[in-house]
């Protein structure tokens, strides 16, 4: 498959998005909690895949950790944007009518309120802990594959992993005490 996809099997290449879409959608979902970013992270992954085909190791089993690494750059890319777009948005002028998204959150609420609390957890991780804990928990790549996906070792994986773990059960405690 490696082989087939460095030579620009078109193909190949359809496979391979038949394969991980999916899963590249799932990840994407859960670290922007939004399901139109999420489509433009998949849509992007998949170019930029293409784009750099050429790079993909010719050794190796599987190329999800690639398609993972290219996700979570693309992930960091239109978080980026999304910055630079608010802090635009921020400069103009306030408008007087608000929109009216009731109809379009129907049904979604409790889904939504659980993303964004764990989206909140995880916002209080650093950057390099966050990655692990989408990579490791929600896309449920193996130490191995996050590893190959960040471009770090795979004790690495593991240390952060734990930290990170570790931080979000003294957060879930806190917030539980906050509740009470």
């Amino acid at each position: 498959m490696r082989a087939r996809l460095r030579a620009g099997d078109t193909a190949a290449f359809g496979e391979l998005f038949d394969e991980h879409a999916q899963a590249i959608f799932r990840h994407a979902a859960r670290a922007t909690g939004d399901r139109s970013t999420a489509e433009d992270v998949v849509s992007l992954t998949f170019l930029e895949a293409w784009r750099l085909r050429g790079r993909l190791d010719p050794e190796g089993d599987a190329v999800a950790p690639w398609l993972f690494g290219i996700a979570t750059n693309v992930l960091r890319n239109t978080a980026r944007a999304a910055r630079r777009h608010r802090a635009a948005l921020s400069r103009l002028p306030v408008r007087d009518e608000v929109p009216d998204f009731a109809d379009a959150l129907a049904g979604r609420a409790e889904d939504a309120e659980r993303l964004a609390a764990a989206r909140a957890a995880l916002s209080r991780l650093s950057a390099a802990d966050r990655e692990i804990i989408m990579l490791c928990v929600w896309a449920g790549l193996d130490y191995a594959a996050t590893a190959e996906a960040l471009g770090i070792p795979v004790g690495t994986v593991r240390s952060r992993l734990s930290r990170a773990r570790a931080r979000l059960r003294e957060q879930a405690v806190t917030t539980r005490r906050e509740n009470r």
